[in-house]
């Protein structure tokens, strides 16, 4: 197995239980296992919230441990096989589902937290520029694989007629591909080249550059998540086409899998930051007329699904890339990636305040005619506006940090 492969395969599964999880959770527990639509978002919020805290400290703890991490990602990989069983094969019902619910998408957030944070740390110490864009195409292309499997195969296994044994299958091969992706990493990947000094979790905050590049990332995250969150209503009560649920998912994250290529060439040629702006226009041109489109628009939504995919190439495998090189040799990077995790998971957070939002403007799942409107500014313009805020903020950076690596114009 060639070292790069090795390290990129972790991405699989790791993917598998991020976006995906939040696009299917609310409408398994809000469609399958009956609970309230805002509740479910609630839980979400609350759930992703408690979470993103210890971020920085896990942080922390991996640069104390860097080059003696086997336990560690053994037992974040065991804990959260258990949590990603137990989402989907709840075993109570009532008001007790809530709190099940909470427990297993922490467990699921913090074992994937230890896990991921160590992965992106041990990516940021491969080598050179050209490395890391080599080996982030790997990780990301792996996790977008991850993405399509986990976009697909649930919603398929729920309108199936054994829904619980479908999942557990489902749960089990999950568990097989996450130990696979461990033993890689620990065993056939590149090594990982230093560690720095250690480091309090705050001192990255004393870099400026890092600073700098953080409000666009956040602003950005949130614009991704938001219609990632509200992709399954959206398809199946503004365009009405469920049935095509899983091919419009599959569109959207095969283009982003086939456009990394394309980006690594392009931030090669003309700093990643600048590629990275170029995709942030490509996603606000995809999603600007979608907030147009009614039922039957299929063919329409399609291209947007295509063109949004191609963009979430570029915001999935450069910003990390972007962050790496603002590392100082002599710093840890986990620390750093701890932080920038924590952003990331605060702007699902947020996205998952999207369900009560709907619920206030009127929207009801299943109901045709409740709400669309609202659903369809919800999913598109306002994704839109947060974007171009972050695309006016990475502007900033560019002419900022002009004179740093990977912001040269």
């Amino acid at each position: 197995m060639k070292p790069a492969l090795a390290y990129g395969l972790l991405g699989l599964p790791l993917a598998m239980a991020a976006l995906p999880v939040y696009v299917h959770a609310p409408t398994y527990y809000a469609g399958q296992l009956g609970m309230a639509l805002s509740t479910t978002g609630w839980v979400l919020f609350g759930a992703r919230l408690i979470d993103t805290v210890q971020d920085p400290w896990l942080g922390y703890l991996i640069d104390r441990r860097a080059g003696r991490l086997s336990g560690w990602m053994l037992c974040a990989g065991l804990l959260l096989a258990i949590s990603f069983a137990g989402l989907w094969l709840a075993p109570v019902q009532g008001s007790a589902l809530i709190m099940w619910l909470v427990v297993m998408l922490i467990g699921i957030y913090t074992a994937h937290s230890m896990l991921n944070i160590a992965y992106l740390a041990w990516g940021a110490r491969l080598g050179d520029q050209a490395v890391l864009l080599h080996a982030a195409a790997w990780r990301e292309g792996a996790g977008l694989i991850g993405v399509v499997l986990a976009s697909i195969v649930p919603g398929y296994l729920m309108a199936g007629q054994q829904v619980e044994q479908g999942m557990a299958w489902y749960a089990l091969a999950f568990a097989l591909l996450l130990a696979l992706g461990i033993v890689a990493l620990l065993y056939r990947s590149l090594p990982w080249l230093g560690g720095g000094e250690k480091q309090s979790w705050r001192e990255p905050l004393a870099n400026l550059a890092f600073r700098r590049l953080l409000l666009p990332y956040f602003l950005n995250a949130v614009s991704v998540a938001i219609p990632a969150t509200l992709a399954l209503f959206y398809i199946r009560d503004r365009i009405a086409a469920p049935q095509l649920s899983g091919a419009f998912l599959a569109a959207y994250f095969v283009a982003a899998a086939l456009g990394l290529p394309l980006w690594v060439r392009l931030a090669k040629k003309i700093g990643t930051a600048k590629a990275w702006r170029l995709g942030m226009i490509l996603a606000v041109l995809a999603f600007a007329g979608a907030a147009l489109l009614s039922a039957g628009d299929v063919a329409a939504y399609a291209v947007v699904c295509i063109l949004a995919g191609l963009a979430l190439g570029a915001d999935l495998a450069l910003p990390p890339v972007l962050l790496a090189g603002l590392i100082s040799p002599l710093h840890s990077p986990a620390s750093y990636y701890g932080i920038w995790t924590l952003l990331g998971k605060l702007a699902l957070a947020l996205s998952g305040l999207a369900l009560p939002l709907l619920a206030w403007g009127g929207y009801q799942p299943g109901v045709a005619g409740q709400g669309g409107l609202s659903l369809a500014l919800t999913y598109a313009a306002l994704p839109c506006a947060i974007k171009l805020l972050a695309m006016w903020r990475l502007n900033l950076v560019i002419r900022q940090q002009a004179t740093l690596k990977g912001f040269a114009p």
